[in-house]
């Protein structure tokens, strides 16, 4: 059985008229639930650890869901953030970070379970809707929503809507090379991806793990070498100086690209103590205008930004019996 978690959340009225939606963040090691109600006020919260095999994780979800709606007393809508994507012509997972989801019909295993309609989207692209609707970026019509932890990815909400593109590769810029390669960044470290001097492996958190190293041969965490920073400590300083002029110049050219109203920043990395400030400063030299007002700003929801995006997948309609 899942168990709540948090502190006490309101009571939906058993006169609401609009669908809840509920929302999954399906993680690597642990499964989060909430329900919205119309306004998008979370009224439900439940999480288990993640199943590593198929079938648990399709019953863990479908009991997720059902605990919530039995609990509150409301059929609701529901939207699933996974770390991967599903391809619409064949409906089946792929590149997703938990392996045992790979070539899987998730949404239709899911919808079949539950007895309706599921919307699946990438946990990035969750993470910006959330930002977008009501976040950091909350009224902005283009939000480019930025993930810096493990790995670095990102996802486009323009007017209210996630852009995935043609190739359901909208806001992978993390295996972009790094832009404008200075002295001793020409190349770059090799990618699990198969290519050299992808974004990722220059601004994500093992990827600075590893430019400390290599620069003083120290194996430090990359919690443990901003809070140096911040402190003062001149090798971790420096490091974190590094991060912040490539994050610029890799966001220059997002900006230059999609030209975003904000820029959102989510992951491990954002956590840092003043980065978003320092890098809407030093973005400026690389974006090609005289004039930059693109926003960049730390996330307002924080671990909850992914799983209150999966319920904003859904609008708030009409309630089901």
């Amino acid at each position: 059985m899942a168990h709540s978690t948090g502190p006490s959340l309101p009571v939906v009225p058993s006169h609401l008229h609009h669908r809840l939606r509920i929302g999954i963040d399906l993680g690597g090691t642990k499964i989060e639930a909430v329900a919205l109600d119309h306004e998008g006020t979370v009224v439900a919260r439940q999480r288990i650890p993640t199943p590593r095999d198929y079938q648990g994780t399709i019953h863990a979800i479908t009991t997720l869901v059902h605990d919530i709606e039995r609990t509150l007393g409301h059929r609701g809508s529901v939207g699933l953030g996974i770390p991967g994507t599903v391809v619409p012509h064949t409906g089946l997972v792929k590149n997703a970070n938990s392996t045992w989801l790979i070539g899987q019909p998730l949404q239709s295993d899911l919808a079949t379970a539950l007895g309706r309609e599921v919307r699946i989207q990438n946990d990035a692209n969750c993470f910006a809707l959330s930002e977008a609707a009501d976040g950091a970026a909350a009224g902005a019509a283009v939000v480019f929503g930025v993930i810096m932890g493990t790995g670095v990815g990102g996802g486009i909400v323009i007017n209210g809507q996630v852009l995935t593109g043609h190739n359901l590769i909208g806001g992978e810029w993390g295996h972009n090379p790094l832009p404008w390669p200075q002295h001793g960044e020409v190349h770059g470290p090799p990618c699990y991806c198969g290519k050299h001097g992808c974004i990722e492996t220059w601004i994500s958190g093992p990827g600075v793990v590893a430019d400390h190293a290599r620069h003083y041969g120290e194996a430090l965490s990359a919690p443990d070498i901003m809070t140096a920073a911040l402190h003062g400590e001149p090798y971790a300083v420096a490091t974190r100086t590094r991060l912040v002029h490539r994050a610029a110049r890799s966001l220059a050219t997002i900006i230059n690209v999609l030209d975003p109203d904000v820029i959102v920043l989510g992951g491990g990395l954002s956590n840092t103590e003043g980065l978003a400030a320092e890098l809407e400063r030093e973005v400026t030299p690389w974006v090609f205008s005289d004039s930059i007002t693109t926003r960049i700003v730390p996330n307002r929801h924080g671990d909850s930004s992914g799983v209150r995006g999966a319920a904003w997948l859904w609008p708030a309609g009409p309630a089901s019996a």
